[in-house]
């Protein structure tokens, strides 16, 4: 059983914690960290897109954030984020390493295997820099089928008119942008 902190509005923690299914059934606001691992190449910045396992429930086979997650209870977002990249990609960082982008709010409702959906994540935005290639990575198979290092100027550009498979938010690859510090 997966448990998450309930939280506010504003990400914080309101003392109650409830199991993963039921906050997702019910649509009770919890916590995710999502990290976006850039790299420069030829003056350009490159972002990090997961490909995820055709075996998952929730959008198989679609592009998505280099590695995110939901946050359990009692663990925060530094924290949560680094195991993540370490299960996800086996990438190992340092909390001072993660770059904080911003926070946003999703709210999502939709059906997934016949079942209500509702999703309300307060998510944090985090970026890494490593410049690591693509079969380097120690991916966690039922999770991730692969990685690719995509343009992020052409990664903007494809979420947005759906040019690829994906289940990312434009508005969070454009924050991710603005943080960057990339003159692109």
């Amino acid at each position: 059983m997966e448990l998450l902190d309930v939280v506010d509005e504003k990400g914080n923690p309101t003392g109650h914690t409830v199991e993963r299914e039921k906050a997702h059934m019910e649509g009770i606001m919890h916590r995710t960290a999502h990290v976006w691992l850039l790299r420069k190449r030829h003056g350009k910045a490159q972002i990090l897109l997961q490909k995820r396992s055709e075996t998952k429930e929730s959008y198989p086979g679609c592009y998505d954030i280099s590695s995110a997650g939901h946050i359990p209870a009692g663990m925060d977002f530094v924290e949560s984020a680094i195991r993540e990249l370490q299960e996800e990609l086996g990438v190992s960082a340092s909390d001072d390493e993660l770059i904080f982008c911003g926070d946003r709010t999703v709210i999502w409702d939709g059906c997934f295997c016949g079942k209500p959906f509702y999703d309300r994540q307060y998510s944090r935005i985090f970026i890494l820099w490593r410049d690591i290639d693509e079969e380097k990575f120690k991916l966690q198979k039922e999770e991730i089928d692969s990685v690719l290092w995509m343009d992020l100027n052409e990664c903007i550009t494809a979420v947005e008119n759906n040019q690829i498979r994906n289940c990312i938010y434009p508005d969070e690859l454009k924050i991710v942008k603005n943080a960057c510090g990339c003159s692109l």
